[in-house]
């Protein structure tokens, strides 16, 4: 997700930079209209060029594999999802001042969704259970590893800690011990013994675009690759009311471990989230807000 916070350690960007990048670099472009687009992510800015384009570029060092995954992978995805997903029209590289590569991509039209906002959730949960079903069916060799795709153990330390600081913040009104034994509960959960899926790895509200309540595009590929299966089921609670989180989970066919697992790694995310992000990112802090009650009344 691309970010307009200002964050320590981000590097500066602004509409010059970018133009003088894009003229540099770019010349068939010189000349449109450059202008920031607001967004609720961390890693990446994003400049609307014109009306038909995009410009993404890191705002940390850690965004640079995103952006070279994403040339590297997606004109070979595209053809076999049923959804849209960004194009790349041109690579980029560091003048200017500015360090890395960065990309310009075609612009995708939609809105972002809103949990608690959806005007179609049960098409829409369809929809987002074909994408989901058709990244597994991929079977392009080489994939590498999702940013997101490990066993969960691997999150317990953090997660166990995120808790401990929730307890700490009386204002947000978690239930901490109850996040604790959905937590512990996920982690009790069979571990998935298949071979590694392709996967998106983080579909976040911020990442999907819908038009008229369907989903139109899904965007920031960045931490695509190979992995367990659950880490694709985020929207069951990070976007999804009750009734159209079973469309979603039928439609896929999730047996109960590996939707333990998925909702454990929804709810570690949200729980990490919420109070690194409750001061400086809106948007990243109400949609964690949002996943631990959804998670809460689930199993309630």
């Amino acid at each position: 997700m691309s970010s307009g916070q200002t964050q320590q350690g981000l590097h500066p960007l602004d509409d010059r930079l970018v133009r003088r990048l894009v003229a540099g670099q770019f010349p068939q472009w010189a000349g449109l209209p450059v202008e920031r687009f607001p967004s609720g992510g961390t890693v990446n800015a994003m400049y609307r060029l014109g009306d038909d384009l995009v410009v993404r570029l890191p705002l940390i060092e850690g965004g640079v594999g995103d952006v070279l995954a994403e040339r590297e992978w997606l004109p070979r995805l595209s053809p076999l999802l049923p959804t849209a997903v960004p194009e790349v029209l041109g690579g980029g590289g560091p003048a200017e001042g500015y360090p890395w590569p960065w990309s310009v991509y075609r612009w995708l039209p939609g809105e972002i969704p809103e949990a608690g906002a959806l005007s179609e959730p049960a098409l829409l949960a369809a929809d987002l259970a074909g994408f989901v079903a058709a990244m597994r069916s991929v079977t392009l060799p080489g994939a590498p590893r999702a940013h997101r795709g490990g066993p969960l153990a691997t999150l317990d330390e953090a997660t166990r800690s995120a808790i401990e600081e929730l307890r700490g913040l009386p204002e947000e009104g978690v239930d901490c011990d109850a996040l604790a034994a959905v937590w512990e509960d996920a982690l009790r959960a069979p571990a998935w013994e298949g071979p590694p899926v392709w996967l998106h790895a983080d579909l976040m509200p911020g990442n999907l675009l819908v038009n008229g309540g369907r989903l139109s595009s899904v965007i920031d590929f960045g931490c695509m690759g190979a992995g367990d299966p659950a880490c694709d089921l985020f929207p069951a609670w990070n976007l999804l009311p009750a009734d159209a989180r079973e469309v979603f989970r039928e439609a896929l066919g999730v047996d109960d471990a590996a939707w333990r697992r998925g909702r454990g790694r929804t709810l570690s995310q949200a729980l990490i989230a919420l109070p690194y992000y409750r001061e400086t990112n809106p948007a990243m802090a109400g949609n964690a807000r949002h996943v631990i009650r959804a998670v809460l009344a689930e199993n309630g």
